[in-house]
């Protein structure tokens, strides 16, 4: 089944902005921004991905499981629709399904499934109506019994996660409904809970930041009606136009993030994931997200990777693994790091590039002593496991950086997979592009 995203329409105006591709805009005196993690990364528990395995045969999803542990990675997210398991009452379609968690289990992948969508005899649609799944259900207990029916046949599951962006018109309808959807997530806890008690229970992904149509946050409603009390996972997928924010002008993906992390902190929330985010590299015609270049497409996914290692997240899933074909949207058939095919999309290949100097862990650390700096500068230090020191860095300005303390480093740029090493006798003189680059040295 077709992922179906209904963008807000207030968010939609984004768009309008008609960005390109590597087109930041300058900026004078841009801000400077310095993170550092609060903890270790880990990146095979840090790092997943989303995956749309059940689209595939067994043969050619094996070929993206293969693509996917060769990045280091082990947790994948997986949608499940009511509509397609259950399409007539209490007459399940799950011999796919049975067989792809036994592959999970085999290849030792970890994973987070949610459920979305109403079965047929379960809508609140109106007969007649179109989008007859992206109704919620008539009665909430009957969800909850399905996924705890689910985790009762799929114990080596990890998570299970309950919906899917239940703040946007095209996962619930007819319109965002913070109490309905409070129901549904307290009794699908209860459920699931009493066949697990210490399995992970993953709320809803939130589109974007929790926006809703009326101007207020999901996060705030959901807030004021004691969710936090449920002791769930939190989640939401900050899809932006840029790694750093919508515009080149106010470049407020930190700022934003950050507010929002600490809030729901503040509010009891032990543990907060980002379950989708991504770009697409649909060839048009344009909808909601600018169109990129599959370069573009790289660039723009290491940068955020590597913002997001230093917030506070505790996992954070990609979107996603592989193209889909036309059963999805035009925009949603291009996100994938792999082609149709499962062959590598320069994506992968500078995700790949960017993993292999990381290495498996990194700990939180100090970028080098910078007597020169170019404007508009994200700058993030950290310690490799093996004890060698790397600054990931990046400035939509150019320019050069010279660290007085070093003699020697080795200049990484995992978009163009090159490797230079670099020496000075007064310091290091380092070009700053663009694109996100990592210094390497002792």
């Amino acid at each position: 089944m077709a992922r179906k995203r209904t963008y807000l329409a207030t968010l939609a105006v984004i768009a309008a902005l008609g960005l390109t591709a590597f087109m930041w805009g300058r900026q004078a005196d841009a801000e400077n921004h310095v993170l550092k993690g609060n903890k270790v990364v880990v990146w095979k528990d840090f790092l997943g991905v989303n995956a749309q395995f059940l689209w595939f045969s067994p043969t050619l999803y094996q070929r993206q499981i293969d693509r996917l542990k060769a990045l280091g990675l082990e947790w994948v997210r997986l949608d499940l629709h009511w509509d397609r398991l259950e399409p007539v009452e209490n007459h399940y379609q799950i011999a796919t399904l049975d067989q792809l968690v036994g592959n999970l289990q085999t290849n030792q992948l970890k994973s987070v499934f949610y459920l979305v969508g109403s079965a047929p005899f379960a809508t609140t649609a109106p007969t007649g109506a179109p989008y007859q799944d992206q109704y919620p259900p008539k009665d909430p207990n009957v969800f909850a019994n399905r996924m705890a029916l689910l985790s009762q046949r799929y114990p080596s599951v990890n998570a299970w996660q309950v919906w899917n962006e239940p703040n946007l018109l095209g996962f619930w309808r007819p319109v965002a409904d913070p109490a309905g959807y409070t129901t549904l997530l307290t009794a699908t806890a209860g459920a699931l809970r009493a066949v697990d008690a210490n399995k992970p229970v993953v709320a809803a992904g939130m589109a974007f930041f929790s926006e809703m149509p009326n101007g207020q946050t999901m996060f705030d409603a959901l807030g004021a009606l004691g969710v936090a009390s449920l002791n769930t996972v939190i989640s939401y997928h900050p899809y932006t136009q840029l790694p750093e924010g919508n515009a080149p002008s106010n470049l407020d993906f930190i700022a934003k993030t950050t507010a929002l992390n600490q809030s729901l902190r503040s509010a009891g929330v032990q543990t907060l994931w980002s379950t989708e985010w991504g770009w697409s590299t649909y060839p048009g015609p344009k909808d909601a997200q600018d169109l990129i270049t599959p370069q573009g497409q790289a660039d723009y996914v290491v940068r955020r990777v590597a913002l997001m290692s230093a917030m506070d997240y505790d996992k954070i899933f990609l979107f996603t693994l592989s193209d889909l074909d036309q059963r999805a949207s035009v925009r949603d058939q291009f996100y994938g790091l792999l082609d149709i095919n499962a062959n590598p999309k320069p994506v992968y290949t500078a995700l790949k590039n960017f993993l292999d100097v990381s290495g498996p862990q990194l700990t939180p650390g100090d970028p080098p002593t910078a007597d020169q700096l170019p404007d508009g500068l994200f700058s993030i230090g950290w310690t490799r496991a093996d004890g060698h020191k790397l600054w990931f860095f990046w400035s939509a300005e150019g320019g050069n950086a010279h660290l007085p303390d070093l003699a020697s480093a080795t200049l990484y740029d995992p978009l163009r997979g090159t490797q230079t090493p670099v020496s000075g006798t007064h310091g290091l003189t380092v070009p700053v592009k663009s694109n996100l680059q990592i210094l390497l040295w002792d």
